[in-house]
């Protein structure tokens, strides 16, 4: 498959030319996200089905596993295709009980963009996310420090280009004033809404908003409407959601993740689903 082919088309955001449809590899570790795959070789066929699908979007992190994801992913996928850009983020780690820690010290920084490159088998990461808020919501406060370490990595030729997660618009405009910013990755869903505001401020800037959970998170998203107009147009309601999303705006990227290679072209498919006016209208009001 063309990536022209897959839903959305391509986005570019910066010099970069990402499929709107990406994929989100954070299920690929064990379970809670924490050790290996019951089964490597079906997340190494995942992958792999990624790219001869033609998705050119690959979220991940260090911290998945930690690190078994962007080692799954070097070993099924490296050398990367050329069209290929992997999006990683940094500013946690996890603890022996499976936690997510703040690690977002110039100095943990610096040594979470290395873990990464290693891991990886890169000698430049294409974009780093900086995740600063909690689990679902941002917290306020400055973000210069964090923000600023990793624009002297960018600058030192190991990244690329930079993100942000978790952020709300002050924050955007924080980070703006030190280097440029090319992706916005924030927990956004049909149910979750807090982030239209940012959302149409992003797309005036032309830069990407991922949304993360886009399906609800570790709890599916469960709403009457939804499962109405799914059923009324013969489709899931995750296909709906999906579909809800990319034609909510035209910055969005998708990242679903999944550990299934059926799965993962459910939600291809699922996404290309042209949701008519009056559905939309009914699911803009949930």
């Amino acid at each position: 498959m063309a990536t022209n082919d897959l839903p959305g088309g391509v986005y570019r955001t910066g010099d970069l030319d990402l499929t709107r449809v990406g994929y989100g590899a954070m299920q690929l570790a064990g379970p809670g996200v924490f050790g290996p795959p019951k089964d490597r070789a079906a997340a190494i066929a995942v992958l792999r089905e990624v790219v001869e699908l033609g998705i050119t979007h690959i979220d991940t992190s260090d911290y998945y596993g930690p690190h078994v994801t962007n080692e799954i992913i070097r070993e099924a996928l490296a050398p990367y295709p050329e069209q290929l850009h992997i999006v990683t983020k940094v500013g946690a780690y996890r603890d022996e009980q499976g936690g997510w820690p703040p690690a977002r010290s110039p100095e943990q920084l610096r040594d979470q963009v290395h873990d990464n490159l290693r891991r990886l088998g890169l000698d430049a990461l294409d974009v780093v996310n900086l995740r600063v808020g909690g689990l679902d919501a941002p917290e306020a406060g400055s973000i210069a420090e964090p923000f600023g370490a990793l624009a002297e990595l960018q600058r030192q030729g190991l990244i690329r280009h930079l993100g942000l997660s978790t952020v709300n618009a002050e924050q955007l405009a924080e980070a703006q004033a030190i280097a440029p910013v090319v992706c916005v990755q924030n927990m956004y869903n049909i149910a979750r809404r807090d982030d239209d505001p940012l959302i149409e401020l992003t797309a005036a800037q032309g830069i990407a908003f991922v949304p993360y959970f886009p399906l609800g998170g570790f709890s599916p998203l469960q709403s009457e409407t939804l499962a109405d107009v799914a059923k009324r147009l013969e489709a899931t309601p995750l296909a709906v959601a999906l579909a809800w999303l990319l034609q909510r705006s035209p910055n969005i990227l998708l990242i679903p993740g999944t550990s299934s290679v059926a799965h993962l072209r459910e939600n291809v498919a699922g996404a290309a689903l042209e949701l008519p006016e009056d559905a939309l209208g009914e699911l803009d009001a949930i």
